[in-house]
């Protein structure tokens, strides 16, 4: 050393290290620095993490005596604790550099290299400057030189296991152990060091073990986990302990192959990776290819699991493969097919949809030219068809044939797995053909599967269920064709089929299923005692196969029913109708079906009772009922609700055959019950979300709020505009089933409060009851099996009133004659008489009203100018009531009265409409009065009328200055506007609690829908959901010309207590409409004064509005 360095200081920076190899190679918790200082002590570096890049960032300063250090001696070492360190941990490398050599770099840091290892050489940026006093400010610790025996035989076991590593020799690694082993023994369970020690210990034994040198892998995992127990989650060494766990896991199960390894391996890569931030060499082996990377690859290879632990498993796999992740699709695809399994098993609707979303997923990470799409797309299809067999929705069977149609244009002849997609397109194809009746699609279906047949030869393993579908597809053409030949076959299929399949094979049971179908169709024809046994065997077999909640025993119940069914028209033995009723309740109270054919089911059910007189037809009527209400439930808006409610075949009459059906029992209270539940279904829906909460506030304001937010989050999911976007659709919808569960989870809750047991449940006819406080309602059941009416009253039990000359037939014969006969009427003079509708008016009176009205006057003596509420139903909705006349002069040339001269009309689409308008009374506010015409509509939209200009200065002319008009308020009660329509639609989403009245001098304003069990789903009624509480509409075309009479009548009588400073009450709308159509009978045709009906719901006579 040069004099003139005597005396002085050298500060030296250790700025970084490069090629960090750990010679073993074990993972390292972090590398440090060791510098002698001198003979007696040696400066250490803070523990420094490692890279990915193998290096290590310190930025940690020494300073050292030159007298003292004659030359620099440096170590690099691999810690194995992050905390505490047990020993001085593994060696990288060592150095020994002259002072000269190290100042000859000025002031710029400069890099020194060490030895090899394993072929790389680690270095150390270093940076050297000369002081001439000591500062003290050294970064890191000064340690002695001189160590404990601990210390000494861990560090010991650390050369002798990486001397292991590099020589192979077994010597080594048992010097190693037992190095290790004195260690722990002298680091009892309490001792700080104990983890370390245990750690150190099983890593050889692992090497070990890797090497085939060691056996006992259940030792070294329990010192694993004995050492993951003692550095709990926040502990700074507790990433390494779950890492080495990890690992050994990892290889025992690649050289046992036990999947609960592997298991485990994928729970402990979910704790560890957050763990481990992104650029550390922990995170690049964890993760990289002998890690997670294994592991997610391992699991890949795994066999589907439906089970719980299963799917478990398949979701936090997919969690180990974020987005950018290669392995991602196919940890999407194995999450798919486990919740598809177990959909199968268990029929939950959330399995199909995760299901369905993790396959949209996969396709859309594929590249278009990536095979492996062709066979996501082909999955994603299946699971779209599975999920409209279980909730029937249309465009989950549209998008599915689409997909299924591209995999058949991807997979073209030759390929193999071309009779996959001929198959599954020819079902979905017979899945549409059931929905529309389109027979190109069934024939188009069984060529598919013919093909797919061909492609199937005897010793293919699919050739079982190729066989089985072609069968399924002929069996259904011969329910459409009624040809022998496709049944015949079908069968001959069927039992092709079973014999290619083990008596164990979990899908045996869909073909005892579709054989016994068919079978009963054979019976049906050839009345032949053995197929009708071997249907029912084959079902019973069925059901010993498959567990209770399974979704295919409802297939069990369905074709056993039938079977009993079929035997029981052909011998008539009571018992076999009997088991036929308990297969149809069994089947459609099946939990793990979906709702579609549950309730096909249940209205097959009601049928079939109707039929055979049995005593369950009310039973399966309620069951009905409750399916449909839960099936509409599930769908997000007003539109899809009616399209669920379209898709069942003869469903349309369900509420008013129940009724007839407790009308012949002699339950009339349940006939209203049942009537009312039926044609309510869309409104109560609706409503439920604007339910007055008064009580419920006052009882439990908690829940009132919950109930509340949850209301009004899932009416505005359900008002959400539809996304095209599939998987957006998907999601929204997943969304809104969600809020549905937890504000189904509210409604229990508030059930269980005293007195709110009923709380949105269907009104009993107590609570209905209510409807008639101001008048009675009449309900009029229009019933393929009976037409009749019941009167309602303020107390008491209801009035049966048969209408013994009157079918169903008749009133849409009738409905049918006056649509004829008003056309005719528009196209006469004004003078000329209107006999055809004189006639029918007639029919009316005498058939329907007046046996009505003789129970009104005689039995409960009701005065003459009474309010009265009517509430058809069916055809009586499209029949003018009110207008019922007898048309006849008495001996005394006096005129027998009409309906209209006896008592006050109004129309009520459902008792529940008037009780809600009601409760939405209860908050006085002060009226304001609006008109809207539209006389020119957009273009092509609806002819022009005239006169609307002219009606609407009527009408100004006519309302006295009440208020100001507020032209926010949504009076628009003409529907084809300008520039677009308002629709049906847009009114129901509106919520107008303060609107009271209504006059929809428009066509066809209160013309119900005759698609659905709910006929009163007009825009009258419409406007009335929304809030008002009264309203005129019209049952056909309304002449412009002549319509301003009767709306000038109208509103100089509506109007008529304001002249004398009293207040607009839109109450006295029926009656004032009742003058107004009496006040024009020389101005206004017969046909124009009829076809305004008030629907009003309740009087007010004490409130001024």
């Amino acid at each position: 050393m040069p004099s003139s360095l005597e005396g002085r200081y050298i500060k030296l920076e250790v700025i970084g290290g490069k090629n960090l190899q750990v010679p073993s190679p074990r993972m390292p918790a972090g590398i440090y620095v060791f510098i002698n200082i001198d003979s007696s002590r040696r400066w250490k570096s803070a523990i420094g993490i490692l890279s990915s890049d193998e290096s290590v960032a310190w930025g940690d300063t020494v300073t050292l005596s030159l007298d003292a250090s004659p030359a620099l001696a440096v170590e690099i070492r691999a810690s194995f604790e992050l905390g505490r360190m047990l020993g001085s941990g593994e060696v990288i490398g060592k150095l020994e550099n002259s002072w000269d050599d190290l100042l000859n770099h000025g002031d710029e840091p400069f890099d020194i290299s060490f030895p090899p290892v394993r072929g790389v050489h680690p270095s150390l940026t270093l940076k050297a400057t000369v002081i001439h006093a000591l500062d003290n400010q050294d970064g890191a610790q000064i340690d002695s030189i001189v160590e404990c025996q601990i210390s000494q035989d861990t560090d010991a076991g650390h050369a002798q296991f990486a001397e292991y590593v590099t020589s192979e020799t077994v010597s080594h690694l048992n010097d190693a152990g037992q190095h290790f082993q004195l260690v722990l023994d002298q680091c009892p369970i309490d001792h700080p060091d104990h983890a370390a020690a245990l750690t150190n210990l099983a890593w050889a034994h692992l090497e070990g073990y890797v090497r085939k040198d060691f056996q006992d892998i259940n030792t070294i995992t329990s010192l694993f986990r004995e050492a993951l127990a003692l550095r709990p989650q926040g502990h700074p060494d507790h990433p390494s302990s779950l890492y080495h766990l990890f690992k050994a896991l990892i290889w025992r199960y690649s050289k046992e192959n036990t999947t609960a390894y592997i298991y485990e391996s994928v729970q402990l890569s979910c704790k560890l990776l957050p763990l481990c931030p992104e650029g550390t060499y922990l995170r690049s082996i964890a993760a990289g290819a002998n890690g997670v990377d294994y592991v997610i690859r391992a699991c890949n290879n795994l066999p589907t699991d439906a089970s719980d632990e299963g799917i478990h498993l398949r979701r936090n796999v997919l969690e180990l493969c974020p987005l950018g992740n290669e392995h991602r699709p196919g940890a999407l695809h194995e999450l798919a097919q486990a919740v598809e399994r177990r959909f199968q098993y268990c029929g939950s609707i959330d399995d199909v949809d995760e299901c369905i979303q993790c396959r949209r997923e996969a396709v859309s990470l594929c590249p278009e030219r990536d095979p492996i799409r062709e066979t996501y797309l082909n999955n994603l299809a299946l699971s779209l068809d599975y999920r409209f067999n279980h909730q029937g929705k249309p465009h989950d069977l549209n998008e599915a044939i689409s997909l299924y149609e591209e995999v058949l244009r991807l997979w073209p002849v030759g390929h193999k797995f071309r009779a996959f997609a001929l198959n599954n397109l020819g079902g979905a194809l017979s899945n549409r053909f059931n929905q529309r009746g389109d027979v190109d699609d069934l024939n188009r279906a069984i060529s598919l599967r013919r093909e797919a047949l061909t492609l199937s030869p005897p010793g293919n393993p699919y050739r079982d269920a190729t066989l089985n579908n072609l069968a399924l597809a002929l069996k259904t053409r011969y329910a459409k064709s009624d040809a022998s030949e496709d049944l015949n076959e079908a069968i001959d299929l069927y039992r092709e089929s079973l014999q290619f399949l083990r008596p164990d094979n979990p899908e045996r049971h869909k073909i005892f299923h579709n054989l016994s179908s068919a079978l009963c169709s054979r019976f049906t024809q050839s009345r032949k005692n053995e197929d009708v046994e071997e249907a029912i065997r084959l079902c019973q077999e069925s059901l010993e196969a498959l567990p209770s909640l399974h979704p295919s025993r409802y297939f069990s119940y369905m074709r056993l029913q039938g079977a009993y069914l079929s035997r029981y028209r052909v011998q008539r033995k009571s018992a076999d109708l009997s088991l036929a009723v308990e297969n149809f309740r069994l089947a459609s109270r099946h939990p793990t079906q979906g709702f579609p054919e549950r309730i096909k089911e249940a209205v097959e059910w009601a049928c079939q009772a109707e039929v055979y007189r049995h005593d369950s037809a009310l039973e399966a009527y309620q069951m009905c009922f409750e399916l449909f209400d839960n099936h509409v439930m599930t769908r997000s808006s007003i539109i899809s609700r009616r399209e669920a409610a379209t898709v069942f075949r003869g469903t349309q009459s369900l509420p008013v055959d129940a009724a007839s059906c407790a009308i012949r029992r002699d339950n009339l209270r349940q006939a209203i019950e049942l009537v009312e539940q039926g044609r309510g279904q869309q409104w109560s829906l609706a409503s439920r979300l604007r339910t007055p909460l008064e009580d419920l506030e006052s009882r439990s304001p908690k829940l009132a709020r919950n109930f509340s937010k949850l209301s009004k989050r899932l009416s505005e999911a359900q008002g959400s505009a539809p996304s095209t976007d599939r998987a957006a659709a998907d999601r929204a919808e997943i969304q809104y089933r969600r809020l549905t569960e937890q504000w189904g989870a509210a409604v229990v809750e508030i059930r269980n409060l005293e007195s709110f047991s009923r709380f949105l449940l269907p009104p009993s006819y107590e609570d209905l009851q209510a409807a008639a406080h101001h008048g009675p309602v009449i309900i009029l059941i229009a019933s393929q099996y009976s037409c009749s009416a019941i009167i309602v009253s303020t107390s008491g039990e209801p009035h049966h009133v048969p209408l013994r000359s009157v079918t169903l037939t008749d009133l849409k014969n009738l409905k049918d004659r006056f649509a004829r006969a008003i056309r005719q009427a528009s196209i006469m003079g004004p003078k000329e008489p209107r006999n055809d509708l004189i006639v029918l008016l007639r029919i009316v009176w005498d058939e329907i009203m007046l046996p009505i009205v003789d129970v009104l006057r005689h039995d409960l003596k009701l005065k003459y100018h009474s309010r009265i509420w009517l509430c058809p139903t069916a055809a009586f909705t499209s029949i003018p009531l009110h207008a019922a006349h007898p048309f006849r002069t008495r001996a005394d040339c006096s005129k027998e009265a009409c309906l209209e001269d006896l008592y006050i009309c109004s129309y009520t689409p459902t008792l529940s409409a008037l009780i809600r308008s009601r409760q939405m009374m209860k908050t006085h506010v002060t009226p304001s009065f609006v008109a809207i015409g539209q006389g020119q509509p957009r273009a092509g939209k609806s002819k022009a009328l005239l006169a609307v200009d002219s009606e609407l200065e009527l009408v100004r002319k006519l309302v006295p200055e009440t208020g100001h008009t507020d032209p926010t308020q949504p009076y628009d009660s003409h529907f084809v506007m300008k520039d677009e329509p308002l629709t049906l639609l847009d009114i129901m989403e509106k919520d107008i609690p303060h609107a009271e009245f209504a006059f929809l001098s428009a066509c066809h304003t209160a013309v119900g829908d005759e698609e659905t069990p709910d006929e009163v789903i007009h825009l009258a009624a419409g406007l009335q959901f929304s809030g008002f509480k009264s309203v005129i509409g019209t049952l056909w075309e309304v002449d412009d010309a002549v319509a301003k009479h009767v709306v000038e009548a109208f509103y100089k009588n509506i109007f008529k207590d304001l002249e004398d400073g009293g207040v607009m009450d839109c109450t006295k709308a029926a009656r004032a409409l009742n003058r107004a159509t009496h006040a024009v009978k020389t101005k206004v045709p017969l046909e124009q004064r009829m076809i305004y009906k008030s629907l009003i719901f309740a009087p007010l006579s004490s409130r001024s509005l």
